[in-house]
């Protein structure tokens, strides 16, 4: 396939300019071997996807290169893409399959603090996970967001969850995306993903225990 510049390593974080299309002519035109109708479909999801890899497997290194690879074996295989599911759920399974079998291979997860990306989406990420962990009587949302040092436990403490729980968290309580979803993203029953979640969120709560 040629090369058309999948991911720029300075460039991943970055907000993906506007683009009118319609997504469904977009992808038929990359079936159809157009380089930039491929071009487009990365630059409307790259960040996104990036994310989400990065939040799973801890390092930004990691995160660029299984990104592109995600990409891809995406468009690599797109003739098989039915529309039978959203194109961003096919999408992100693809992501995220290929992030939890490279975790899976590492003897060791190094995972980074992610407090630098300082934007709102963040934040509000930052929240969410810090209320699953606390009682009724927690504090002010501002301040826990403020709260640096607290934040990077809780990173911390994710980073600590097996892959297949970590990738729950993630989807769930910092990407927001609905259980429906989530089950076809990872391939697995609805309530597997409920209980997973369940899990992973009462681990998460023991593992910050154990690090206070």
């Amino acid at each position: 396939m040629e090369n058309i510049g999948l991911i720029r390593k300075n460039s991943v974080q970055d907000e993906p300019r506007q683009i009118d299309f319609d997504e469904a002519a977009l992808i038929r035109r990359c079936q159809q071997g157009e380089p930039a109708a491929m071009e487009q479909l990365i630059i409307k999801y790259q960040g996104r996807v990036y994310n989400v890899i990065l939040k799973i497997c801890g390092n930004r290194d990691d995160a660029v290169e299984l990104a592109q690879d995600a990409f891809v074996k995406a468009l690599e295989n797109i003739g098989d893409f039915k529309g039978q599911s959203g194109f961003y759920t096919w999408l992100f399974r693809i992501a995220v399959n290929l992030t939890l079998n490279y975790c899976k291979r590492r003897d060791k997860i190094a995972f980074q603090s992610l407090d630098d990306e300082g934007t709102e989406q963040y934040l509000r990420a930052k929240v969410r996970l810090k209320m699953l962990l606390e009682d009724e009587a927690s504090p002010d949302p501002v301040e826990i967001a403020q709260n640096k040092e607290l934040c990077e436990l809780l990173y911390k403490a994710l980073a600590k969850l097996e892959e297949p729980q970590r990738a729950v968290v993630v989807l769930r309580d910092i990407e927001g995306m609905d259980y429906a979803r989530m089950a076809e993203t990872l391939s697995i029953e609805l309530g597997t993903v409920k209980s997973r979640l369940n899990r992973a969120r009462n681990n998460l709560r023991e593992i910050l225990e154990d690090m206070l």
